[in-house]
């Protein structure tokens, strides 16, 4: 039924908001719809693994369930690990790939990257990935967004600074991330139990399905 949920959210997405996609130039596919899709697909495939192992009693299908929610907990975790091992590196690369994507706004084919950097800019009340001035190599001028403005107006990208935000928007986005963590924390906490009391039910009916076979032999 999660995954039911996530895959429907996803779709949902996809059709309504398809022309809002991914910052990243480096993985242009990686947006919010996608990864929920995806996501969606593998909950909805690894349940029905287990709902079906579980109704049959099914040894083999229990089994699979098991192994594939174990590595999926395990990956999870090897990536929580290595995100707060290399913050600093994964910081530079992600500013860094962001500059690059900038010289992709307002291009043919990037309507998604276009949105993207407008909705954030005028929601976070922020210019540019670590200052407005990274605009200024995308147009080789003084100029920014019109999204970037203090008050927005037709070309008012090419007004004085003084009528622009000047937030980074990296820094911006980073801090309001930190201000809701909590709430990232509660929600990662309950899926590790959800899965945790997956891997425990599935190998306590496994477990009891072999006594039941060997008792029956």
């Amino acid at each position: 039924l999660g995954g039911c949920g996530i895959l429907g959210v996803g779709i949902w997405l996809a059709v309504t908001q398809g022309n809002f996609a991914t910052l990243s130039s480096s993985f242009p596919s990686l947006s919010a719809a996608n990864l929920l899709i995806v996501t969606g697909t593998f909950v909805m495939i690894i349940g029905f693994v287990g709902c079906i192992g579980a109704i049959k009693e099914n040894k083999c299908l229990l089994l699979s369930f098991f192994i594939m929610l174990l590595i999926i907990f395990l990956l999870e975790l090897t990536v929580v690990i290595l995100f707060f091992v290399y913050t600093d590196k994964i910081d530079k690369y992600a500013q860094r790939d962001l500059k690059k994507g900038l010289h992709l706004y307002g291009t043919d084919g990037n309507i998604g990257l276009t949105n993207a950097w407008s909705i954030i800019q005028t929601d976070f009340r922020c210019c540019g990935v670590s200052n407005y001035t990274d605009w200024f190599e995308v147009y080789n001028t003084t100029r920014v967004p019109d999204s970037c403005c203090l008050e927005f107006s037709e070309n008012c990208g090419l007004h004085s600074p003084g009528t622009w935000w000047k937030a980074p928007c990296y820094e911006t986005v980073k801090i309001w991330l930190q201000e809701n963590l909590l709430a990232v924390g509660i929600f990662g906490l309950c899926t590790a139990m959800v899965q945790i009391l997956g891997l425990t039910f599935a190998m306590t009916m496994y477990c009891q399905v072999v006594k039941a076979d060997t008792y029956c032999a």
